[in-house]
């Protein structure tokens, strides 16, 4: 069982500023252990109700909201019942993300969520099961949709220990067959000139970060890749946070 309690801001920069970016950060920071080789995949279910209450409820930026996703790291292609996956609960609070999530066989995960039954796993997690269960079947949640990026990510050393910068590249998504094996066409849903970063720490963002956005022009941005998937194929309007094919940054 994990828990992460973070402030987290986006930004979005177009593809040919990501080497200046990346090393600008490079010299302060200490790149992930996974992000080698051009960075890693990041695949994730988002699951939400028949009037899609998570998605609304990002939209008009309640104060405290929530969604429910299941997420695999790594190549999607290889995944089968074995295959660890987190079922992850995310919530907003005021400003602050906070993130719950259990590691599980892809096969249980399946069980937990789509067949809507309980699994039967380590004890010490079973309270965060049976909310993640009960979520479910009082909301009547289904996949809805899915995303996929390659990410590159940094982390934070000596006094900047906690500070997390993601670089997420050719940001994708569909709308149905959502195995994460499945061999189902996914299309691009931010333009792929475009990444997504995000700045993530656990009290404050260091000033020297924050100067190194204002050097590169960087823009605050409200996107949410699981809003701009369910705009993207049409299962709801345009919202004003939605990053067009022509939008210029």
């Amino acid at each position: 069982m994990h828990l992460f309690n973070r402030y987290e801001i986006k930004y979005l920069l177009r593809a040919e500023r990501v080497p200046e970016l990346r090393a600008e950060l490079a010299a302060r920071m200490d790149a992930d252990s996974h992000s080698a080789e051009g960075g890693y995949g990041v695949w994730s279910t988002y699951y939400d109700t028949r009037d899609l209450r998570f998605y609304w409820e990002k939209i008009e930026g309640l104060r405290f909201r929530r969604k429910l996703r299941v997420r695999h790291y790594g190549d999607r292609f290889g995944v089968g019942d074995d295959t660890s996956v987190h079922v992850e609960i995310k919530q907003r609070v005021n400003r602050v993300t906070q993130k719950r999530r259990v590691a599980l066989p892809y096969k249980m995960a399946s069980v937990l969520c789509d067949s809507r039954q309980m699994i039967d796993h380590d004890r010490s997690q079973r309270a965060f099961l049976e909310e993640v269960l009960e979520l479910i079947c009082s909301l009547d949640l289904r996949p809805v949709a899915m995303t996929g990026y390659q990410r590159e990510a940094y982390v934070g050393r000596d006094a900047d220990t906690g500070l997390r910068v993601t670089l997420d590249h050719r940001v994708r998504g569909r709308d149905r067959d959502f195995d994460f094996a499945a061999d189902a066409e996914n299309r691009l849903i931010v333009p792929a000139r475009l990444s997504v970063v995000e700045f993530k720490a656990n009290e404050r963002v260091p000033y020297w970060l924050t100067d190194l956005a204002a050097r590169m022009n960087l823009s605050v941005v409200r996107i949410s890749k699981y809003c701009q998937s369910v705009e993207a194929f049409g299962r709801a309007p345009r919202s004003v946070f939605h990053v067009p094919e022509t939008v210029e940054v």
